[in-house]
């Protein structure tokens, strides 16, 4: 086959704990506009693309991450070309955040939303 029926990706779906809350960090905290909200999702637009999060609440313990050799890995990167700043950012709001790494010439950092689900930026 050598085309594909697949134009893009649309959203990714992440699971929370506290639907009201999530969708206010993801947009106060990472400044992304919430575009519907209802008892059973919450889609957040990603800048001026397509692409959406769609908070989905459940009791479950679960994330939106999974682990290689029982070490959590990143489900969901973003990119951002002011990666200090934005690192200082969520420091100021007390979000989870690790250092910033290098490899290679690639900068990136992971963070931890609310629900403990672990995000990456990179540029």
């Amino acid at each position: 086959m050598n085309k594909s029926f697949i134009e893009q990706v649309h959203y990714i779906r992440i699971p929370v704990k506290d639907l009201a809350r999530s969708a206010k960090w993801y947009t106060d905290v990472l400044g992304l506009q919430l575009v519907n909200q209802n008892e059973e999702l919450a889609a957040i637009k990603v800048n001026e693309g397509p692409f959406l999060l769609i908070l989905i609440p459940t009791e479950d313990v679960t994330f939106s991450h999974f682990t290689v050799n029982q070490e959590q890995e990143f489900g969901i990167g973003f990119t951002s070309s002011d990666l200090e700043n934005f690192h200082q950012h969520l420091m100021a709001y007390q979000v989870k955040v690790e250092e910033i790494k290098e490899d290679n010439g690639h900068a990136f950092f992971h963070f931890y939303d609310p629900d403990g689900n672990k995000l990456q930026a990179h540029w």
